[in-house]
C-alpha cells in the first residue's frame, strides 16, 4: 500500500455544508428559511451571483449556501439528497405534518430499518432527507414505506418487528462499536502506512 494513500485514509472528514444553484431564489430562500427552518446568516453578491446562507448550528457560517444562476444546462436533480438529522422521532413526526401542508413533491415516509426518513422535493426538484436513527441496525439498503401518523410506540413496535426478521439484525449501539473498531484499526494501520 502507497505510504500517501495510507496517510490520506486517516483524515477525519464530517459534512461542512453543500451549495445549490438555484433560478428562483426568492422561493428557494422562503423554502429553506421557512419550511425547513434555517436561519440566513448572509447573504450578499459575488459579482452578479445572489447567495443567501444558511445555518441552523452556530459554529457553522453556513450548512447550505444558494446560488442564482443555474448554468444553462444542468440536470433539475444535480444532487442525489441533501440529509439532514432530527432528536426524536417525535420532532420528525412533527417535520412531516409540516412539509406536508407545504403540498411538496414526491413526500415519502421511508423504515430504511436503521433510521426513519421523510424524503421530499425542495422547490427546484432537490431531494430532501430529514431522518432520526433508530435503535437497531440490519443491512443496508431497505426501503419500506412507513406510516408516520400512528402513534410512536406503534412506530417503534413496527419497525423493531420488522428489523428483527432482517439479515444483519443487532442493536445500533453494538453496530456503532464494530464500526468504532474498523475506523480505528484502519486510522492504526494508516498510521504505519
Amino acid at each position: 500500500m502507497d505510504s500517501g494513500a495510507a496517510s490520506d485514509t486517516a483524515v477525519r472528514l464530517q459534512f461542512s455544508h453543500m451549495g445549490l444553484f438555484v433560478t428562483d431564489m426568492a422561493t428557494m430562500t422562503d423554502f429553506y428559511h421557512r419550511v425547513l427552518g434555517f436561519p440566513i446568516t448572509d447573504r450578499g453578491y459575488l459579482g452578479e451571483a445572489e447567495l443567501v446562507f444558511f445555518s441552523r448550528d452556530p459554529r457553522d457560517h453556513h450548512q447550505i449556501v444558494l446560488v442564482a444562476g443555474r448554468p444553462p444546462g444542468l440536470p433539475d436533480r444535480i444532487v442525489n439528497q441533501v440529509s439532514f438529522r432530527v432528536g426524536s422521532l417525535a420532532e420528525l413526526k412533527r417535520f412531516y405534518a409540516r412539509v406536508r401542508a407545504e403540498n411538496v413533491r414526491e413526500l415519502v415516509p421511508i423504515c430504511h430499518g436503521n433510521a426513519w426518513s421523510v424524503y421530499f422535493r425542495d422547490p427546484e426538484g432537490n431531494r430532501i432527507e430529514v431522518f432520526l436513527d433508530t435503535d437497531w441496525y440490519v443491512h443496508q439498503p431497505l426501503r419500506e414505506v412507513i406510516d408516520l401518523d400512528l402513534p410512536e410506540a406503534e412506530i417503534r413496535r413496527i419497525t423493531e418487528a420488522l428489523c428483527r426478521n432482517l439479515p444483519g439484525f443487532k442493536p445500533i449501539d453494538e453496530w456503532r462499536a464494530e464500526i468504532a473498531n474498523k475506523i480505528a484499526a484502519a486510522d492504526r494501520d494508516a498510521a504505519r502506512g
